[in-house]
């Protein structure tokens, strides 16, 4: 089921995401849903709490060489934690809940995360490059915090001038 992603500048954004404790069928629908969403959205990671659910799950699905999202590639990350990082990256990001909205943003280039898979399972990846990027975007979702507030103060100002504008304009 495709479910609803809420908008900057909604307030459950800033919600910091609880573990999950139960690795249940009702879990499964979640994941299910969120790739869904994501899919029908065209991006490549979303996290629990940008379809309203503050909880600790991300999904993230790169597309390969010929530009195709396969499901077998699907990171499904329960309660995730980056224990190591390293290096600088900078990479331009967009995001589901900030529609339309692009900007460079600096990051860790190197990072090992320890998660859960869906079915409680412990997990480690080591990545580099876009993966990485992906992989801290959705989890400053889960600390209830989205990518423009990594914006020097002063493109911070002007993106809130232009997102003020263009919410009033879709009224």
């Amino acid at each position: 089921m495709i479910r609803e992603i809420i908008t900057y500048p909604n307030k459950l954004l800033r919600t910091k995401s609880k573990d999950v404790e139960v690795f249940n069928e009702e879990l499964h629908t979640l994941l299910d849903d969120m790739y869904e969403t994501m899919i029908s959205a065209k991006g490549v990671g979303l996290a629990a709490i940008q379809v309203a659910v503050p909880l600790n799950i991300l999904i993230i699905n790169i597309p390969n060489e010929e530009d195709i999202q396969d499901k077998n590639e699907l990171i499904e990350a329960i309660n995730p934690k980056i224990t190591h990082k390293d290096g600088v990256q900078v990479y331009q990001e967009g995001c589901l809940s900030v529609p339309g909205y692009y900007e460079d943003i600096t990051r860790a280039n190197h990072i090992i995360v320890e998660y859960f898979n869906r079915f409680g399972e412990k997990q480690v990846m080591e990545t580099e490059g876009f993966l990485a990027v992906a992989w801290q975007h959705e989890m400053e979702h889960l600390e209830g915090h989205v990518f423009i507030e990594n914006l020097s103060f002063t493109k911070r100002q002007k993106f809130e001038k232009e997102w003020k504008r263009k919410l009033k304009e879709k009224k």
